[in-house]
C-alpha cells in the first residue's frame, strides 16, 4: 500500500491517532520519530492550518467541513491562521510532512498556549470551552477596565445587567474548565486610550466609538502584549469575526452569523497580530453558542446581552460627560440651514447628527441635528431630508488592503454598526485620506464614527469620518 493511500484510508475511516504505535515508524528517514508527523494530501483537504491536540504531540491540517478524530477531540473547522511550522517534505507539490517548532518538540508533549480574554459573557465563556476541547493550554484573563467587579465592592448595576467584565462568571467558567484565570488591571490605559478620547471627541463636536478604540488600544493590544511578555503562542477572544488566508497572509472576514458580526469593531486590528489571533465562535451561529453555554452550566436566562457603553453605568452618556467634563455645559445657538437662530442649546457635546429628542425646540415641524460646528459652538438643525449625504472623507486609516491608497475601488461600506453595508466608490485624496462616494445617499453621517470597507466577506480596513 502506498504511503498516500495508507494515510487516506486512516483519515477517511476516522482513524484514532494516539500516534505512538508503529505508524510513524514506517516514515523513518523523513523525520525523527516522535518529533514530526505526516498529514495526507486528501482530495478534500489540504495542509493549510495546524493544531496540537490535547494529550498527543500531533498537528493536523484541515479544510472546513472535514472531520478528523484525534483521540477524543473532533477537529472539524480549520484554524484560520498561518501554520506555525516549516514544511520539510512535499507530495505532488502539496505539503506532506511538517516540522514542529521548538516549543512542541519535547517529550512532555507541550500543548500550544493561548491567552484568552474572558469578559464573563456568554461568547468568551464558550470560546474558553471550545479551546480547551480543541487541546489548547488556555490561560484566561479578564481585563479590568472600569469599575471594580469584586463581590465585596458595591457597583452601580447587577452583573446580569452589565455589558462586560463579569468577573464572577469568568472565574466560574475557568474553575469549571480547570484553567488558570486572573484579573489584570488596565484602568489607566483604558482611561487614557478610551475614556479621554471619548470625552475629547464629544467636546470637539464629533461622535466617537469607544468600542472601536477599546479593541484597538486596550483589549486586543493588551492581550497581544501580555502574550508576548509571557511567551504565549496565541491570543483569543469571543468576538464574532473570522480569519482566513489570501496570498499567504491572514485576512479578517465577517462572522458566519451576520446578525452578530463584530468586524466593524475590529477593523483597527494590526496586520501583524492576525497570524496569532483565534476567534473560536466566529464560525458559529448564536443559537449554537447558547447551547454550548447551557452545557457549561451558565445562567443563560440571566446573561442578557447589552449594547450599553461599559463605563456608563449611571444614566446615559450625556450624564457621564457632564460628570467627567463639567465644562461641556456651554450654551450656544441652535440655527437652521440658512443660519437663522432657533434657540439655545446646552453644549455641543450633548448633540449628535440625526438626534431629534431633547432639543427643546418648537417650530411646528420635526427637526433633527444636522451638523455640529465646534468652531462657533453652533448646532445646525434641519429636516429629515437634510440629513442625507452622498459623500464623506475618512482619515486615521487602518487598511488591510494598501491598494485602496493607489486608485479608486468599488467596495461596500458600513458607517455604523447597526446598519447594513452599502455600495460605494472610494478614492484616495491626500496622503492618509480617502473619499467615499456612496451610490445611495446615507442618513446622518457622524464625524468621529468609523467607516469600514468590505469586499464580499473580507474586511479591507476603514477610517474615521471627518467633519464636513
Amino acid at each position: 500500500m502506498s504511503l498516500k493511500r495508507g494515510c487516506e484510508d486512516r483519515l477517511s475511516a476516522g482513524f484514532q491517532y494516539p500516534f505512538v504505535n508503529g505508524f510513524e515508524k514506517g516514515l523513518a528517514g523523513l523525520w525523527e520519530a516522535g518529533r514530526c508527523l505526516v498529514v495526507a494530501d486528501l482530495v478534500r483537504t489540504c495542509v493549510e492550518y495546524g493544531k496540537a491536540a490535547a494529550g498527543f504531540q500531533i498537528v493536523v491540517g484541515l479544510r472546513e467541513g472535514f472531520q478528523l478524530v484525534v483521540g477524543r477531540h473532533h477537529l472539524g473547522v480549520a484554524l484560520e491562521r498561518p501554520p506555525p511550522f516549516r514544511l520539510i517534505s512535499y507530495w505532488k507539490r502539496l505539503p506532506l510532512a511538517l516540522s514542529l517548532p521548538a516549543q512542541y518538540n519535547s517529550e512532555s508533549m507541550i500543548r500550544p498556549t493561548v491567552l484568552l480574554g474572558m469578559s464573563g459573557g456568554v461568547d468568551s465563556s464558550v470560546a474558553a470551552a471550545l479551546l480547551v476541547r480543541q487541546g489548547y493550554d488556555v490561560h484566561g484573563v479578564t481585563l479590568q477596565v472600569w469599575e471594580h467587579e469584586d463581590d465585596t465592592v458595591a457597583v452601580s448595576k447587577r452583573w446580569e445587567e452589565r455589558g462586560c467584565c463579569k468577573v464572577g462568571i469568568a472565574r466560574y467558567v475557568a474553575q469549571t474548565l480547570k484553567i488558570p484565570h486572573e484579573v489584570v488591571d488596565t484602568r489607566e490605559i483604558f482611561r487614557a486610550g478610551v475614556i479621554d478620547d471619548f470625552l475629547a471627541g464629544y467636546l470637539d463636536g464629533t461622535t466617537p466609538n469607544p468600542c472601536v478604540r477599546c479593541n484597538e488600544r486596550v483589549k486586543l493590544r493588551g492581550l497581544v502584549e501580555l502574550a508576548d511578555a509571557r511567551e504565549i503562542n496565541f491570543v483569543a477572544t469571543g468576538h464574532y469575526v473570522r480569519l482566513a488566508q489570501s496570498e499567504g497572509l491572514p485576512i479578517l472576514q465577517r462572522a458566519a452569523d451576520l446578525k452578530k458580526d463584530q468586524s466593524y469593531f475590529l477593523y483597527r486590528l494590526r496586520q501583524p497580530w492576525l497570524g496569532r489571533l483565534l476567534f473560536p465562535v466566529g464560525g458559529m451561529q448564536k443559537p449554537e453558542v447558547w447551547k454550548e453555554a447551557e452545557g457549561l452550566g451558565l445562567p443563560v436566562d440571566e446573561l442578557k446581552e447589552s449594547q450599553e457603553i461599559c463605563f456608563v453605568s449611571h444614566g446615559d452618556y450625556r450624564t457621564f460627560i457632564e460628570k467627567e467634563a463639567p465644562g461641556a455645559k456651554r450654551s450656544g445657538a441652535f440655527v437652521d440651514e440658512e443660519g437663522r437662530h432657533l434657540g439655545n442649546h446646552e453644549g455641543i457635546a450633548f448633540y449628535t447628527p440625526g438626534q431629534r429628542r431633547g432639543l427643546g425646540i418648537a417650530t411646528g415641524r420635526r427637526l433633527y441635528v444636522q451638523q455640529v460646528q465646534p468652531a462657533t459652538n453652533t448646532v445646525v438643525l434641519g429636516t429629515e431630508e437634510s440629513l442625507r449625504r452622498d459623500q464623506c472623507d475618512v482619515a486615521d486609516l487602518n487598511l488591510f488592503d494598501p491598494s485602496l491608497l493607489t486608485g479608486s475601488a468599488e467596495v461596500d461600506v458600513k458607517v455604523r454598526y447597526a446598519t447594513p453595508a452599502t455600495p460605494a466608490t472610494i478614492m484616495p485624496l491626500s496622503e492618509g485620506t480617502l473619499r467615499i462616494l456612496f451610490h445611495e445617499p446615507q442618513r446622518a453621517l457622524s464625524p468621529g464614527q468609523s467607516a469600514v470597507f468590505y469586499r464580499n466577506e473580507r474586511v479591507l480596513g476603514g477610517g474615521i469620518i471627518q467633519s464636513f
